[in-house]
């Protein structure tokens, strides 16, 4: 019998380039953006049973349990499946609300998977995908699990792997607001598409980083700094920021600068950069565990 009680891994992820090509009519952007997941995780623990309620053990700062994506991901796959099973999930908050690093999508992507195993639900991949999108652009590349180049609303996924090095992530404790990012008039919206072979050679930005470092200031502050010590990027719509190194040892020396020149508020982590997402491998575990 499959254990009724397990610890899943909800990572973070980067966007190491964002293109808008457009908007659709019903308000989404087309996008062409390169992810990549960080060792950097969210905890969710999930205990089921036979029949019963979504119990959400845990409450997040200014979230009611009905916005939180995590109960909402569970909602969503017990309507489409009509199972009647339990659940009570409790997540370990880590990742910043408002980072540019996809926490919420990627818990509302560990309970889909996680539930579709402890349920037993069978669902394929695709269905997961599908279900995933409803609930946010970002959700279904946290639902397949490797490194991907994104195209149409984030949903169009071509596994693409890249350089798995060291990296330095500044958080500079301010909370982004997506919608307003995506709705702002200055927001480039024409950029052309690209072809994935020709990611090495062409030059790549995110068109979302103007924008957000003129309506957040410490997100232009961080970027202005990191950017004296390497090739700073942002990710999503802010506000971390980062930049990659060879090595560990160069990483890490920088964030001891960091930690000395940047407000004490700022968040600095020195992770790794890693191409297939631990929940894929948590998915086999369990599926392979007994009580």
């Amino acid at each position: 019998m499959l254990p009724n009680k397990f610890r899943w891994p909800a990572p973070a992820k980067i966007n190491l380039m964002l293109h808008i090509l457009g908007r659709r009519d019903d308000g989404y952007h087309l996008l062409e953006t390169h992810f990549q997941f960080i060792d950097w995780c969210d905890w969710i623990s999930i205990e089921v049973g036979h029949e019963g309620d979504i119990v959400c053990g845990h409450r997040l700062n200014d979230v009611e349990p009905a916005s939180d994506l995590s109960i909402q991901a569970a909602e969503l796959l017990r309507e489409r499946t009509g199972c009647g099973r339990s659940a009570k999930i409790t997540l370990e908050k880590s990742i910043p609300m408002g980072a540019g690093l996809g926490g919420g999508s990627s818990d509302a992507a560990t309970v889909l998977v996680a539930l579709n195993c402890m349920w037993e639900l069978g669902l394929t991949k695709q269905e997961l995908l599908e279900l995933g999108l409803t609930l946010g652009a970002d959700v279904p590349v946290f639902i397949g699990g490797e490194a991907a180049f994104a195209t149409g609303v984030g949903e169009h996924l071509t596994p693409l792997s890249a350089a798995e090095t060291p990296i330095l992530v500044i958080f500079p404790a301010c909370h982004v607001n997506t919608g307003a990012i995506f709705g702002h008039s200055q927001l480039t919206r024409d950029t052309p598409s690209i072809k994935i072979h020709d990611l090495s050679r062409t030059p790549t930005t995110n068109d979302c980083e103007q924008v957000t470092r003129e309506l957040y200031p410490p997100v232009d502050e961080a970027m202005c700094w990191l950017d004296k010590h390497g090739d700073a990027k942002m990710s999503g719509t802010g506000a971390s920021v980062f930049a990659t190194f060879d090595s560990s040892d160069k990483a890490l020396a920088l964030a001891e600068l960091a930690q000395t020149e940047l407000p004490s508020a700022w968040m600095v982590r020195v992770l790794n950069r890693i191409n297939r997402s631990p929940l894929l491998q948590n998915q086999d575990e369990y599926r392979h565990r007994r009580r």
